[in-house]
């Protein structure tokens, strides 16, 4: 550690450490104030030496893409995208608003037939190809996303692989869209049905996994045959862009795949009033989703929300505690705790909690807070100041409440959006941690007794997305699953997600469900066809 310390100082550095080491606390401050400003210069020399890749790789990109051209915005406005990590700018993007998404939705209109019209096997063609070369480039793209979202570079890397195990599933399902013969109740009919792309689709996307909600969303629509615009998060346009340009060096003809981003209201608001748009797929806040869900029933469009959680984990007395532990930490820290299907309420038996505090405690001291860039970081920062401040209210509020800090509970000395990996103990219901989303590193302890405690105070939401449970128990664990009102349960396993299984929610976490061969569905229409007149 100490060699490691001594090649990133430089030699007045070195002296100033050596000089101060045993001096007063006043010099010692001198000191780490000086030791920041190396290690910024670090890593912005690590943050410039990974654009610099990213530019020769031609994975880059700072304009939208409209029927297969890059544009600026027609004003000429702009978008900074900023590093969380280090709050340097990466590069300005267009701010686009209701003119270019009009654009965009022209052009993506003008491909489907074309496109729709292409065979199974001629679509399955063009997403294998931008599969390959997503999984080519997957250094490439996670640096990239490390660079605009914080999370880190192995994190960065699954994401890449998990994106895109999306397109390589649709590249496969878009062969195995099958219709049904129906038993006609006539001699002289035949009775048949078909399913059909719905047509263009406006895809709205979040910054926490800036490209597996992307691909979770476009692979499907465009193995069924419709064409899509997207938009990415204001706050993680890059990794988008970089798919975009894939998907062009693939082969995926102009039109058929378009971004934009820029001024979310109006870019919402012409896909919700435009009636070529015939499908919204929306991941992000349930108030959002409701508003576009409302938006939608304008034109009738046709509607797949992915939205908010409050994920419990219950941890029962006959629970493998290593098992328990590894679960939570995995669902709980990943991200940094920026994920909707986040561990956000964790319910401890008894007869276990305090054995499985202590471990989780140790287990959590041992998670390292850096830039996503560097080796064996496995926290991240925040994605910004306003993430920050919800976590630092949720906290404050259960202290307030009665709950104390078993770990954490502040920001990390790393400064900028960095908060440390906490834990809090004898957390309560009334508590804001237990009923909105903390969406940031933090776990809140929960004693129960009885097994409907736990079902009770689990279900005891709104939300429906994720949750978990850890029994040794077979016969309780299927029960507790069962009795569970949540559209996935993670048993004995704290990472549930996988391009094969459908990814949604209940109640007010969403409607319909990505991924697996039940994601394509949402892509498509059935019609029937009643031949009659047929010689018998």
């Amino acid at each position: 550690m100490a060699a490691k310390l001594r090649s990133l100082l430089s030699p007045p550095l070195l002296h100033l450490l050596l000089r101060t080491s045993s001096s007063s606390s006043s010099a010692v401050l001198t000191f780490q104030r000086a030791l920041h400003s190396q290690m910024g210069a670090v890593v912005t020399l690590k943050s410039e030496v990974a654009l610099k890749e990213l530019h020769e790789a031609g994975l880059l990109r700072s304009q939208g893409l409209i029927g297969g051209k890059w544009m600026h915005a027609h004003d000429g406005r702009t978008l900074p995208v900023y590093n969380p990590a280090t709050g340097e700018l990466i590069i300005n993007v267009p701010f686009m608003g209701e003119k270019e998404t009009e654009l965009a939705i022209d052009a993506a209109w003008d491909a489907f037939p074309s496109w729709s019209q292409k065979t199974a096997l001629e679509r399955s063609r063009f997403l294998y190809k931008w599969y390959e070369l997503l999984v080519a480039k997957k250094e490439d793209l996670a640096r990239l996303m490390t660079l605009e979202q914080g999370k880190p570079i192995k994190e960065a890397l699954g994401e890449v692989l998990y994106g895109a195990g999306f397109v390589q599933l649709y590249a496969e399902e878009a062969k195995r869209v099958y219709g049904d013969i129906i038993p006609a109740t006539l001699p002289d009919r035949r009775l048949f049905v078909l399913k059909q792309p719905v047509g263009v689709v406006g895809a709205i996307t979040p910054w926490n996994f800036p490209l597996a909600m992307i691909t979770r969303k476009v692979a499907p629509a465009l193995a069924s045959g419709c064409t899509v615009i997207v938009k990415p998060a204001e706050l993680t346009p890059l990794t988008a862009l970089a798919a975009a340009e894939l998907a062009l060096q693939a082969g995926i003809p102009p039109g058929v795949l378009n971004v934009v981003m820029g001024d979310a209201p109006q870019i919402g608001s012409a896909l919700l009033e435009s009636t070529k748009v015939r499908k919204i797929t929306f991941t992000g806040s349930t108030a959002v989703g409701k508003k576009l869900m409302a938006g939608a029933a304008k034109t009738v469009k046709k509607v797949s929300l992915e939205l908010g959680g409050n994920a419990p984990c219950i941890v029962f007395d006959d629970a493998d505690i290593d098992v328990a532990v590894r679960g939570t930490l995995t669902s709980k820290y990943r991200n940094s705790g920026q994920t909707c299907v986040c561990i956000n309420r964790v319910l401890v038996q008894d007869g276990i909690y305090d054995r499985f505090a202590e471990a989780l405690k140790k287990a959590v001291l041992a998670l390292q807070v850096g830039n996503g860039l560097d080796d064996g970081v496995t926290q991240g920062p925040l994605i910004n100041e306003a993430a920050v401040k919800k976590v630092e209210a949720h906290v404050q509020d259960a202290v307030n409440k009665g709950a104390n800090i078993l770990t954490g509970g502040k920001r990390h000395s790393l400064g900028s959006t960095y908060y440390e990996p906490t834990i809090i103990g004898n957390a309560t219901e009334d508590m804001l941690i237990m009923r909105e989303e903390v969406f940031g590193p933090v776990a809140p302890l929960i004693r129960f007794k009885t097994e409907e405690d736990a079902i009770r105070i689990a279900n005891s939401t709104e939300f429906g997305l994720a949750s978990y449970l850890f029994t040794e128990n077979m016969s309780r664990g299927w029960r507790v699953a069962e009795a569970l009102e949540y559209g996935m349960v993670g048993f004995n396993e704290g990472s549930i997600s996988t391009e094969v299984a459908p990814f949604g929610g209940v109640k007010q976490s969403g409607l319909g469900r990505e991924g697996s061969k039940y994601g394509i569905d949402e892509y498509l229409e059935m019609k029937y066809i009643c031949l009659g007149n047929m010689k018998v």
